[in-house]
């Protein structure tokens, strides 16, 4: 498949020349950092340097103060309470960071996660109706709850009062909980909007304590999970997200939590880690319990207080992760088969595909898998019992969210967002869902949309590589929305030794000119392996990073796209 090559502005020459002397680092650093708004000797040492002090005030954001009340009179009354959260792993580190700080205080507290297949996302009617049974007068709903108008209505008639804390986009009308913490808010001035869950629930749990005079530290235990949830979720790292995803990773790699000690050590060659670690490492982890069977089992890892006990409940998270890759491997090859003897793959914009009895938890992520393979707007479905339920995975520049409204006639129920949503439909309504859908698509999805896109920072040489630029370009961590790892653009390449690993990856050393040579790794690109080999000269886009294996670390260059020479 074609990928296009998109190179970004360079900066002003002056600019970025007057940045490198102020700072002292290359002239390709400063091109980076003045690409991204970093242009100022102060604007520099805020952002390699950030403050814990730089965190906002949490009484800044709109009804903490309602919040902390209710809080404090249930604290105060030991009255009793449930933390309530989604199953992802935004959903359950709020969770372990919002009940772990308050048993402390009011140990007549417990914790609640929704069964995926049973209630679905967010606040559930079973939810309510378990905690009036248990006599439960407050819920803390953290990751959900801001479009949960009818649920949160039926709650206020049982007698129970929701704090909702969610950083989802608002309906048109508010639900009537008793206060909702969330920036996006149209009422709410709170100065930065892009917190994650855990990091509404962390601003919880520091307004509490800042108003009982509670020392800061009690409050900083939890930063390293609210890191976790800022990878995962995916959410932009500027601003106090950067502060809290900052000191979070240093936290997590200085003195980590217990369960994240306990997860970390399921890894044990990994001497730092990074954004990227949680995303392909431990965030899969705390994922799979919701996936495979109940996400409480995260959070037992993550509250629990006892290193060995830790690691006991890990290996149920590794086993649901290993089950998970399982059913992952098997269904995206049922179907990637589907999809190539269908006959649609080059007369169709869009794939809807349906399998018997597709395991639910694993459906989203085959449909990014099938958008990677073949770069077009996806939805994956599993039939179980005449309901289609189905995750949506989309491309560059394309609404699938706004897309699946417009057949929504067919549509039982969905959510979501513009990349990413999930929806369920009637066994018999199938075939006309994925005829307007197409439709839809074909109509509104411009061809350039079809194509895969590497955007890349700087053209730079090899010999630019060494440890000291890797450094430089480490200490921009963390990585993320916003504040992307740098990618790099190097013409006239060779490589020597090149070999295929596991049938799918291509491994290599590659030198520019005479220069000395460096390490190479494409995963997935295999197919490139005869434009590299017998001494050809190739381009290639890539980023920088280290490699641990055998006890040594290696420069590396992790490979994105390969194209022949010019």
């Amino acid at each position: 498949m074609e990928v296009i090559w998109k190179a970004k502005s360079l900066p002003n020459e002056e600019q970025s020349k007057s940045l490198s002397n102020e700072i002292n680092v290359s002239t390709p650093i400063a091109n980076i950092l003045v690409q991204r708004g970093i242009d100022t000797f102060d604007k520099a040492k805020q952002f390699f340097r950030p403050k814990i002090t730089d965190l906002h005030d949490p009484f800044l954001m709109k009804d903490m103060d309602k919040a902390y009340e209710r809080l404090k009179g249930a604290v105060d009354n030991g009255e009793p309470m449930m933390v309530y959260g989604d199953y992802d792993v935004d959903g359950t580190t709020a969770v372990s960071i919002v009940y772990s700080y308050f048993v402390t205080l009011n140990p007549n507290i417990e914790y609640y996660i929704p069964d995926r297949y049973k209630e679905g996302y967010g606040i559930s009617k079973i939810g309510i109706d378990y905690a009036k049974e248990k006599g439960i007068s407050l819920i803390v709903s953290l990751d959900c709850g801001i479009r949960s108008n009818e649920l949160i209505d039926y709650a206020n008639g049982l007698g129970i009062d929701f704090i909702i804390c969610d950083h989802h986009l608002p309906g048109e009308t508010l639900p009537k909980a008793h206060s909702i913490l969330n920036p996006k808010r149209s009422d709410c001035h709170y100065p930065y909007k892009e917190l994650s869950g855990a990091g509404i629930g962390f601003k919880l749990v520091q307004a509490y304590s800042k108003k009982e005079g509670f020392a800061e530290d009690k409050v900083m235990d939890y930063i390293d999970l609210v890191a976790v949830s800022i990878a995962a979720d995916m959410v932009d790292v500027r601003g106090e997200n950067r502060v809290l995803a900052y000191y979070g990773l240093k936290k997590l790699n200085e003195n980590p939590s217990i369960g994240l000690q306990a997860l970390i050590a399921l890894n044990p060659g990994k001497k730092q880690y990074t954004s990227q670690d949680i995303i392909f490492g431990i965030g899969p982890k705390i994922n799979a319990a919701g996936r495979i069977s109940d996400a409480t089992a995260a959070v037992r890892v993550l509250i629990e207080t006892e290193y060995t006990k830790a690691v006991q409940l890990t290996r149920v998270l590794t086993e649901r992760n290993d089950e998970r890759k399982e059913l992952d491997n098997d269904i995206t090859k049922n179907a990637i088969e589907m999809v190539e003897s269908s006959g649609e793959l080059h007369s169709h914009k869009s794939i809807v595909i349906v399998g018997q009895d597709w395991h639910k938890g694993v459906i989203g992520i085959v449909a990014s898998r099938m958008v990677e393979q073949f770069y077009k707007p996806t939805i994956v479905f599993s039939n179980i019992d005449g309901i289609l339920t189905g995750s949506a995975r989309s491309v560059k520049n394309f609404d699938i969210h706004e897309a699946i409204t417009q057949c929504s006639e067919w549509v039982e129920q969905f959510g979501g967002h513009k990349y990413a949503a999930g929806l369920s439909i009637k066994e018999e309504n199938f075939a006309s869902f994925k005829q307007a859908f197409e439709a839809i698509v074909a109509d509104n999805i411009q061809d350039e949309s079809l194509l895969p896109e590497v955007e890349y920072d700087l053209e730079i040489d090899i010999d630019t590589v060494d440890q000291k630029f890797l450094n430089l370009v480490k200490q921009m961590e963390p990585f993320g929305p916003g504040n992307p790892q740098p990618i790099f653009y190097t013409s006239n390449l060779r490589c020597t030794g090149p070999r295929v690993l596991k049938d799918r990856h291509l491994k290599f050393q590659c030198l520019q000119s005479r220069g000395p040579s460096i390490d190479g790794i494409g995963f997935g690109l295999s197919e490139f392996y005869p434009t590299v080999s017998n001494g050809a000269v190739f381009q290639a886009c890539y980023s920088i990073e280290e490699n641990y294996f055998n006890g040594q670390v290696k420069l590396q260059l992790r490979i994105k796209d390969i194209k022949p020479a010019k």
